[in-house]
């Protein structure tokens, strides 16, 4: 891994830690919740560069806040937020292929009876009906295909991309500084 002090820096800069935070969460310092404002800043943020980039996330807090053991733990109280978060995605993902195996199985049986109705139309049904009929049913089996093929190609990408994002952010090095206001 690159150096620590080459790594590009994210800056948030606070007027008090509790900022940082989301004042409704009663849990231990560690294991809150951040404040969604800061959540939505610190991922757009990182968001912008490559995965693959060297980022490092710097907290500027008061002098007088600094010195406090809450400061101290900070690292890891955000560490566990996004570890807790890319947890949290990776499960979306399983239930989101989940989903698409039964999508799949549902469009598939479903374009299996359109397919066989619409040979039987085309062997019963009269001329001026049969044509349509048959091409209606066929259409609508392959619109039953829409939901698994949409997940499989295209909805799982943007889930995959915040489970590395935050993956990334739980390991991404924070520091700490104080500043006098």
């Amino acid at each position: 891994m690159q150096d620590q002090d080459a790594a590009t820096p994210i800056n948030i800069h606070l007027m008090t830690l509790q900022q940082l935070f989301n004042s409704f969460d009663p849990s231990p310092f560690h294991n809150k919740d951040l404040d969604a404002d800061a959540h939505e800043y610190i991922v757009g943020s990182v968001d912008e560069y490559s995965l693959q980039k060297n980022l490092k996330l710097v907290i500027e807090i008061p002098a007088d806040e600094f010195k406090g053991a809450d400061a101290s733990a900070l690292p890891d109280s955000i560490h566990n937020y996004f570890s807790y978060r890319a947890e949290e995605v990776r499960r979306k993902i399983r239930f989101l292929m989940r989903e698409g195996r039964s999508a799949l199985l549902i469009g598939l049986s479903f374009l299996v009876v359109c397919t066989s109705l619409r040979q039987l139309t085309m062997s019963f049904a009269e001329p001026p009906f049969a044509g349509p009929l048959s091409e209606g049913l066929l259409i609508l089996g392959w619109v039953a295909m829409w939901r698994p093929i949409q997940i499989f190609l295209y909805d799982w990408w943007p889930v995959h991309h915040n489970r590395r994002l935050y993956a990334k952010l739980a390991t991404m090095p924070v520091e700490v500084r104080a500043f006098e206001p």
